[in-house]
C-alpha cells in the first residue's frame, strides 16, 4: 500500500520520522504492507510538491545543511499547504509544525482542510486538538478521515492508546502525571546545583524543549496534554481555560533543598480529580511513583474502577519516540482501513 504523504514542519520530530521511515522501510513493507511516499513538504519558508515523491534522506540532508523547502524542487511560491491539499493526491498529513496556543495556526487550518477533504491527519502538534478537539473529531467523523494524536501526549508513552483501547468499560477516577520532560529535567538538574538557564539550554539543544520554552517551564505544555487527555479519554469537554496552571519559573534551589530535607521531591504535576484539572509544582513524598520519575522521564498514574491503579513511565531524551508514535498512529490508521475493506 503506497500512502501519499505530506510532512508539515521539518524540525526535529519530522526529521526523526524520516530517519525512522528510512531505517524501517523494509520492516514496514514486510510486516504491514505499507510504504510512505513523501509528496509534499512544508516549513516556515513555504511548501514544495513532487507527485513522484521526495527522497527522504535528501530532505534530511538539505534541512541539516540549513536549506528550506523554498529551495526544493517543486516549490510553490505563495502557496499554502491548504492549497496543495486541494489539488494534489494526498492520503495522509504528518503535522508537526510549532505549537501556537493563541490561534493554533498553521496546524489548525491545515488539519481542518485535510479532514474536510477526507485526508487523514496524524498530529505531533498539540495546538489543533487543544483548541478545537470536538470540531476536528466531528470533521473526521463526517468525512471518514482519521485523526490520531498519540504523539501529542508524552511522546512515545501511549497514554491515549491505553485510555481509549485498553480500559474498555472502565472509568478513571483520578489521574496524575509528569508530562513534560524538559521541566522535569530542569528541576532535577537544579536540585544538583546546576543553574536554571544552563539546564534549559541543554533541553533546547537536544530538541526536546518547545521552540517557545515558556510553554514547558510555564506549565502550558503540560496543560495542553492534560486538556487532550481530558477530552480524549476522561469524557470531559474542556479547553485550556478550564485548567489551573502554575509553572516552575519561581521554584528556587532553596525550595528544592527544603523539599529534600523533608524527604520529598518537587515535580510539575498534572492532576485530574473530582472533575477538576490542574498543573502545578508539588512536593511529592520520596516513596511515591511520580517522585521517582527523574530527568528525561515522563509518567502517568491512572486510578480506575475495574482495572486497578496503573503506573506507566517513559524515558525520552530525544524526539525519536515522539516521531515513532506518529508512525504508530499512521500504521494503525491504514491497517484498520485495510481490515474494514476486506470484510
Amino acid at each position: 500500500m503506497m500512502i501519499k504523504t505530506a510532512l508539515v514542519g521539518l524540525g526535529s520530530v519530522n526529521k526523526n520520522l524520516l530517519t525512522i521511515l528510512i531505517n524501517k522501510q523494509e520492516r514496514l513493507q514486510r510486516d504491514h504492507g505499507i510504504c510512505f511516499q513523501i509528496v509534499c513538504v512544508s516549513d516556515s519558508s513555504g511548501v514544495a510538491v513532487d507527485p513522484d515523491g521526495f527522497e527522504a534522506q535528501m530532505i534530511i540532508d538539505r534541512k541539516n545543511a540549513g536549506e528550506s523547502a523554498s529551495s526544493f524542487k517543486g516549490f510553490r511560491k505563495g502557496a499554502s499547504v491548504e492549497n496543495v491539499l486541494e489539488d494534489t493526491k494526498i492520503d495522509l498529513v504528518f503535522e508537526a509544525s510549532p505549537v501556537d496556543l493563541q490561534t493554533g495556526q498553521p496546524g489548525l487550518g491545515i488539519t481542518r482542510t485535510a479532514l474536510a477533504k477526507g485526508i487523514s491527519v496524524v498530529l505531533a502538534n498539540k495546538g489543533p486538538v487543544t483548541l478545537a478537539y470536538e470540531e476536528l473529531k466531528n470533521l473526521a467523523r463526517g468525512s471518514g478521515a482519521a485523526l490520531e494524536m498519540s504523539a501529542t501526549v508524552c511522546g512515545g508513552l501511549p497514554v491515549l492508546n491505553i485510555g481509549r483501547r485498553d480500559l474498555i468499560a472502565g472509568d478513571i477516577s483520578k489521574l496524575k502525571g509528569i508530562f513534560n520532560s524538559t521541566s522535569n529535567f530542569i528541576l532535577d538538574e537544579m536540585a544538583t546545583g546546576r543553574s536554571y538557564d544552563d539546564a534549559l539550554a541543554e533541553a533546547q539543544e537536544r530538541g526536546i524543549a518547545e521552540a517557545d520554552p515558556s510553554l514547558d517551564v510555564g506549565g502550558w505544555d503540560t496543560a495542553n496534554k492534560l486538556v487532550i487527555i481530558a477530552n480524549a479519554i476522561l469524557g470531559q469537554t474542556v479547553t485550556l481555560k478550564d485548567v489551573d496552571v502554575t509553572g516552575i519559573e519561581n521554584i528556587t534551589e532553596d525550595d528544592l533543598k527544603n523539599a529534600r530535607a523533608d524527604n520529598k521531591q518537587i515535580k510539575l504535576v498534572a492532576t485530574y480529580e473530582n472533575n477538576k484539572l490542574s498543573v502545578a509544582p508539588i512536593a511529592l513524598p520520596q516513596e511515591s511513583f511520580l517522585a521517582h520519575c527523574t530527568g528525561w522521564e515522563m509518567a502517568v498514574e491512572l486510578h480506575t474502577d475495574i482495572y486497578g491503579i496503573m503506573y506507566h513511565k517513559l524515558w525520552e531524551r530525544e524526539p525519536v519516540p515522539t516521531a515513532a508514535s506518529m508512525l504508530r498512529d499512521a500504521v494503525n490508521i491504514f491497517e484498520d482501513r485495510a481490515r474494514k475493506a476486506s470484510l
